[in-house]
């Protein structure tokens, strides 16, 4: 039986120049390094948040999370000590015999096996009695908790040594990459993410399984160093097999990986492979771990293609935080054109006249047909033209029926828009899945407070009318001398001035809509709204009212947007990140990781299995 693999296909040193020129990102500062770069990189990807329910989230959520972990895992602390043993991280299918690998290499039994599946709960490494410092240290995969017992916690990580295993050279037997726990299937990914050479375990009945593949391509575009071992082999299979095997790898890239092919065979009664089927991977190892050039080309070809994936993931990153973003200024689009519509309509109430009918006109006609009132008009109308109209004089009966009926029909208008907009906002959201995230019934209606802040806001509106014609009702002294009900009085006037249409003066038609309306009363409307101090005031009060009202909408509106703002990332998010990426490229360029012409790895020798 052939082992596959020889020195001419074995994976080498990268052939990519040392020092190339400034990568997309633009110029690292001066005297940064890697860990100073990859640092900032960890921070920029802390700081994203991929909160609002899109197709790319989860995604972008998940790849932050291993791209953290394979920092803090392996990324700073190898660069830290470039020296540090050689990791080899075993993984591989369930029951592909990775404990019983690991455990034939090191001549010990210290990784536990056995047909019940998971067996490996939580990872051990098995290192040489010399080598033990560096990984109890906790520098490398700082987030397992270190212990010198078996664990089940896969938040642990196992230590053990090997005396027969040699110094420079570290097994990390890592839980299944298929297995039923959701925890383990992790746990796998994040060991194999920390490895300097994966030792890829597979077997004859299972290497065209689809989860094994997927592992490979990932480690392939990430520029790890692969070894294959092909366990289980029946004899008569065996060519076959490794050749079908190679075919595959060959299409994969992956065609230099070296590939170890084991026959079936007993295990002896410590539960190891005889000394002659590993004998070849052993030496293989031991030539490796023996070869300081070696090992130092292996960490800095996988060191250089981790540093060299990271571009591109944290792209994505990027775009997805962009496209959050995006949404988010989408969906607060939603709502602000839903109230921008709302207020449009208070807008056009004021100005077509609707608001005068009803029973703010019946008001204002019984207002206006007092007695009374056309006598005190009759001395003052020629006056009217050059000033505000000073007072009205009339029954305070009406002035205050008026009142009510100028504020009922303006809360009734407030309270139609708002629930109008609410509504608009709440389908606009709906119909949209990161929208739909964030809703809550509620508000698919106005605040309950609404009506409420709307009766204040009309009252504090219909104060500030009056204010407004004290302070600037010209003639002060006569002011003074009427009555505090001339000033309401003419208040009364510029509010139904605000109420009516074009340069809001009302016409016959807004006005003498009632049969009631005498030629008298008309006369009266045509002297009060033909005055331009009138007029001035009635604009004044206009806006002064639709800016109340815009704030009022405004709050209505912050129900929603308060839950956008909650959910969206920092605008500068993506640029933050890129920028990052970028200066992590040039100092990956300057750091001379990838050196050409360095040593290859041994090849596979062949050698003869053992029938079992």
């Amino acid at each position: 039986m052939t082992t596959h693999g020889d020195p001419a296909t074995a994976p080498s040193a990268p052939a990519v120049a040392a020092r190339t020129g400034p990568s997309e990102g633009g110029e690292a500062p001066p005297g940064e390094g890697l860990p100073a770069a990859l640092t900032g990189l960890r921070a920029a990807i802390d700081a994203a948040r991929f909160p609002l329910a899109l197709p790319s989230a989860e995604p972008a959520r998940h790849t932050a999370g291993t791209l953290t972990d394979q920092l803090d895992d392996y990324l700073l602390p190898r660069l830290a000590r470039l020296d540090a043993p050689l990791l080899v991280v075993v993984g591989g299918s369930t029951g592909a015999g990775k404990s019983t690998l690991v455990n034939s290499l090191v001549q010990a039994r210290v990784s536990a096996s056995g047909v019940l599946r998971p067996t490996t709960r939580s990872p051990v490494l098995v290192c040489n009695p010399a080598d033990s410092g560096w990984f109890r240290q906790g520098e490398l995969l700082p987030g397992l908790t270190r212990t010198n017992e078996p664990s089940e916690d896969p938040g642990t990580l196992h230590l053990v040594t090997a005396p027969a295993l040699p110094a420079g050279l570290a097994f990390l037997d890592a839980p299944d990459i298929d297995s039923v726990v959701d925890a383990n299937r992790a746990l796998a990914g994040q060991l194999l993410a920390a490895a300097d050479l994966w030792l890829f375990v597979t077997t004859a009945a299972r290497y065209a399984d689809a989860v094994p593949w997927e592992l490979l391509r990932s480690a392939r575009a990430r520029g790890a160093v692969i070894a294959m071992v092909l366990d289980r082999v029946p004899p008569e299979a065996a060519d076959e097999i490794a050749a079908h095997l190679q075919e595959m790898l060959a299409a994969q890239d992956l065609g230099s990986a070296p590939l170890f092919v084991l026959p079936e065979t007993w295990v002896d009664g410590q539960g190891l492979l005889p000394d002659k089927v590993t004998a070849p991977l052993a030496s293989w190892f031991a030539r490796l771990a023996a070869d300081a050039d070696a090992r130092s080309a292996v960490v800095r070809q996988t060191l250089d293609g981790a540093l060299g994936a990271l571009h591109p993931q944290v792209d994505g990153l990027a775009d997805a935080a962009e496209e959050q973003v995006a949404t988010a200024d989408a969906l607060d689009e939603r709502v602000r054109a839903a109230y921008r519509g709302a207020h449009r309509t208070v807008e056009q109430g004021l100005s077509d006249g609707r608001l005068l009918r009803g029973e703010v006109l019946a008001r204002w006609q019984e207002f206006v047909g007092t007695g009374e009132l056309f006598r005190t008009l009759e001395a003052r109308i020629g006056r009217l033209r050059d000033r505000l109209l000073a007072a009205v004089t009339g029954r305070p009966a009406p002035a205050a029926e008026l009142s009510t009926a100028i504020e009922s029909q303006l809360v009734t208008l407030l309270r139609g828009v708002a629930a109008e907009a609410a509504e608009n906002a709440y389908t606009g959201w709906k119909a949209h899945p990161a929208g739909a995230a964030l809703l809550d019934p509620p508000l698919a209606h106005a605040a309950e407070d609404l009506p409420a802040r709307a009766e204040r806001l009309v009252r504090d509106w219909q104060r500030g009318v009056l204010e407004l014609v004290r302070v600037e009702g010209g003639d002060r002294r006569f002011v003074a001398r009427t009555a505090a009900y001339a000033v309401n009085a003419t208040g009364l006037a510029v509010m139904i001035a605000v109420f009516a249409s074009t340069a809001f003066i009302p016409t016959g038609l807004e006005v003498a809509t009632g049969a009631g309306t005498t030629v008298a009363a008309q006369a009266v409307l045509q002297a009060i709204f033909g005055d331009q101090a009138v007029r001035n005031l009635a604009a004044k009060a206009r806006e002064d009212l639709l800016d109340r009202v815009r704030g009022l909408l405004d709050s209505e509106a912050e129900r929603f947007l308060a839950r956008t703002a909650d959910a969206r990332p920092a605008a500068d998010t993506g640029d933050a990140l890129r920028r990052a990426a970028g200066r992590v490229e040039v100092a990956r360029h300057r750091s001379g990781l990838s050196r050409p012409g360095g040593p290859i790895l041994p090849g596979a020798t062949a050698y003869e299995g053992e029938d079992r």
